[in-house]
């Protein structure tokens, strides 16, 4: 429904397109002038009957039949036109208007037909057949029809012969194809002729005109002739007057025409919101020119205003230009579309221009002039001023640092709009430095979010951000404090192929998550838990080693998952270990750095060649070797193996030169355990799954499509 009115509306506001230049009324078997404007047919010949041009409005509509063909008795209603006077006849044919006794074909001076366009207020030759040399606008006439159509719905049918306003149909003609009142349809089928045996119809408005007929020939047009830029049937190809023209299929002209409109449309279309500020710069152009004080500077710079107003409004989403422009694309004559395309082209490209090439068409400067601004002032105590942005609120639950720092913000439900915003930060773990606290800045940031590239690495981030339109600058939001990761991101992918059942194991295409399903054989080895049975376990490994210096990376645990065990260990030693299917009913069995696995693993020195934390249903499993740096301990020394709440995310910090492993709350970086690990080859992030559990690494922010804000090129406040 909402649609309905918006076609109608649109349809409405179409309506200045659709009217004749020179009576002002909705176009009737309009024409196609040389100058690509179009002209009903009678109003034409009206015009060149005033300008002493006689004989030379010929119909070029190829239809003998219909009312066009007698415009001078379109109806009893019409007033009689003023023919020229007999001097002023002589004086025409003397001077070689008109056509008389005598008139040679190819004479040495043959007649040229000047009309006057009431639409560029230009001269157009006619040629020596005058309007009869003239395309009929078929694609015009199909729209004007869905047009009265659209806007006439349940109304009266109006006779399309009557001189304004027209008197209420009640008859119709399908081989006149028009509506008539009884007065017209009399004068039209009068009696003794063969019009007269014509059968009256209900009026209607759903007659077509034919399709577009040469008016040299009366063929029906099959060519576009570029050079002229003219539509020509099969007998104009072959003559002279065509030698050497470029020539093409009227579906070629069609198809690139279409084409050509369509991508300025959509250029259009796409721009709304520059056509809308072009017009408030313009609206205010034009309030200012009000101020002016001598009144022929006025009206002449108001008219050029309005006149560009009305130009860059014809380019608005449901306006006149864009919605006939619309109605035009829907033609499918081929060469109805090409005749009616190649004009509203011409258009369409003008406005293209001045949208791209804006200027207002005339200043607000009044310099020279004694303004009296007293009606002025009392309009600006009455305003309402635009309000600043309120501070924005940033959205902490989107907000986060990884290898990039991303940033997100909203502005309040009922805050006015914000142009753009600006995005400002610094480091709060640097000594302080005498003087006004220095943050980097970013200005005109658009949309609401931002992504902070390379920051500096075990750091604390402050962040603010405020927005401004024409008003100002609004207030700051709230300080948001992030850490950064304690080491450089590793970027990695996971690989399966190390598993013993690698048939458990679903890793998604991107390679970044990876889920465990523990199936039947799970099921029948719990049958037989008592009996010692050995069970399988799935390892992931990540497809890169770590050989030197520290490097951070985080990820996701489903807190539904069974039994998991996130960490990382020396390449070679994992590959071994699990190759075959250890026994995890075994008390000697766990790939953990030895904090749970038996009291006599306590005692070996050297530094496990795997360093695992064990996570089970929503919880981790920190044992009695858990760091006291954790914050876990009591007052007599580290705890019993307990368990602590598993987080949104889980960070990993891997010292490949100390030999240490640290695992983190990857949101608040809390330390939740450091252990030992053997550090003599390459080591890698595993992952392994007992029963039934699912992983998900961190993306990077980078991936993410939004606006980037690069900190190198933040300017500094003074």
């Amino acid at each position: 429904m909402a649609a309905k009115r918006g076609s109608k509306t649109s349809m409405k506001n179409m309506e200045k397109e659709l009217l004749c230049p020179v009576c002002q009324e909705m176009y009737k078997q309009p024409l196609v002038l040389p100058c690509t404007h179009n002209v009903c047919q009678a109003c034409a010949r009206e015009v060149l009957g005033q300008q002493g041009y006689i004989g030379h409005g010929g119909d070029p509509s190829s239809e003998p039949t219909s009312p066009a063909s007698t415009p001078s008795t379109r109806s009893p209603r019409l007033s009689r036109r003023t023919l020229p006077k007999p001097d002023r006849l002589d004086r025409l044919l003397k001077s070689g208007f008109g056509t008389y006794p005598g008139r040679k074909r190819g004479a040495l001076h043959p007649q040229v037909i000047m009309f006057p366009c009431p639409a560029c207020q230009g001269d157009v030759e006619l040629g020596e057949r005058g309007l009869a040399g003239l395309f009929r606008n078929l694609t015009l006439e199909r729209v004007v029809e869905r047009y009265r159509q659209s806007v006439s719905v349940g109304g009266a049918i109006l006779c399309q012969l009557c001189k304004p306003p027209p008197l209420e149909a009640t008859k119709g003609c399908t081989e006149c194809r028009a509506t008539f009142c009884n007065e017209c349809f009399k004068l039209f089928h009068p009696w003794g002729t063969q019009k007269a045996q014509h059968e009256p119809t209900l009026p209607t408005l759903s007659f077509r005109p034919k399709g577009l007929m040469c008016p040299d020939h009366k063929e029906e047009v099959t060519h576009y002739c570029k050079t002229c830029q003219r539509l020509v049937c099969q007998l104009c190809r072959v003559r002279r007057t065509h030698s050497g023209h470029k020539i093409t299929p009227v579906l070629s002209a069609y198809q690139a025409l279409k084409d050509k409109l369509t991508k300025s449309l959509t250029y259009i279309l796409g721009n709304q919101d520059t056509v809308q500020t072009q017009i408030c710069e313009l609206e205010e152009t034009k309030r200012a020119s009000l101020l002016q004080a001598i009144e022929e500077c006025q009206q002449e710079r108001l008219a050029r205003l309005s006149a560009q107003i009305q130009e860059h409004r014809s380019l608005l989403d449901g306006s006149g230009l864009v919605g006939y422009a619309q109605e035009v694309l829907k033609e499918t004559d081929q060469p109805c579309f090409v005749q009616a395309a190649k004009q509203l082209h011409n258009r369409i490209a003008r406005a293209t221009e001045a949208l791209q090439t804006f200027r207002p068409a005339a200043s607000s400067s009044f310099r020279h002039c004694q303004l009296d601004v007293g009606r002025e002032m009392k309009l600006l105590t009455e305003l309402n001023f635009l309000r600043v942005p309120e501070a924005p609120v940033i959205d902490t639950q989107r907000t986060f640092a990884y290898d990039q720092i991303f940033l997100c913000w909203r502005l309040p439900p009922h805050s006015p709009p914000a142009w753009h915003y600006t995005v400002e930060f610094r480091r709060t773990d640097v000594p302080a430095q005498p003087g006004p606290t220095r943050w980097q800045r970013r200005e005109e940031v658009r949309g609401t979010s931002a992504l902070l590239e390379n920051p500096d690495t075990g750091s604390v981030y402050v962040l603010r951000v405020r927005g401004c339109n024409k008003a100002g600058y609004g207030e700051y939001s709230e300080d948001v404090h992030l850490h950064t990761p304690p080491a450089p991101v590793l970027h990695f992918f996971l690989d399966g192929r190390w598993g013993a059942s690698r048939e458990r194991l679903a890793i998604s295409k991107d390679q970044r998550a990876v889920r465990s399903v523990p199936g039947l054989p799970l099921l029948l080895a719990a049958d037989r838990l008592l009996t010692g049975c050995h069970l399988s376990v799935d390892v992931v490994l990540g497809d890169v080693a770590v050989t030197q210096g520290r490097s951070y990376w985080a990820c996701a645990v489903d807190p539904a998952s069974y039994l998991v065990k996130v960490g990382v260990g020396l390449e070679s030693k994992l590959q071994e270990s699990f190759q075959g299917a250890p026994d995890v009913i075994s008390p000697r069995y766990d790939p953990d750095s030895g904090h749970d696995s038996g009291a006599e693993d306590a005692t070996v020195e050297a530094s496990p060649p795997f360093a695992f934390l064990t996570i089970g249903m929503g919880k981790i499993l920190l044992g009695s070797g858990a760091n006291a740096g954790a914050g876990l301990t009591g007052r007599d020394g580290p705890a019993a193996s307990c368990t602590v709440p598993l987080p949104p995310r889980l960070g990993i910090c891997l010292d490949y030169e100390r030999g240490r492993v640290s695992f983190l709350d990857a949101v608040s970086f809390r330390g939740l355990l450091e252990c030992p690990l053997d550090c003599s080859g390459p080591v890698c992030p595993a992952f392994c799954f007992i029963g039934g559990g699912a992983i998900q690494l961190q993306e990077p922010v980078g991936t993410k499509p939004e606006r980037k804000v690069t900190i190198g090129g933040f300017a500094k406040l003074d």
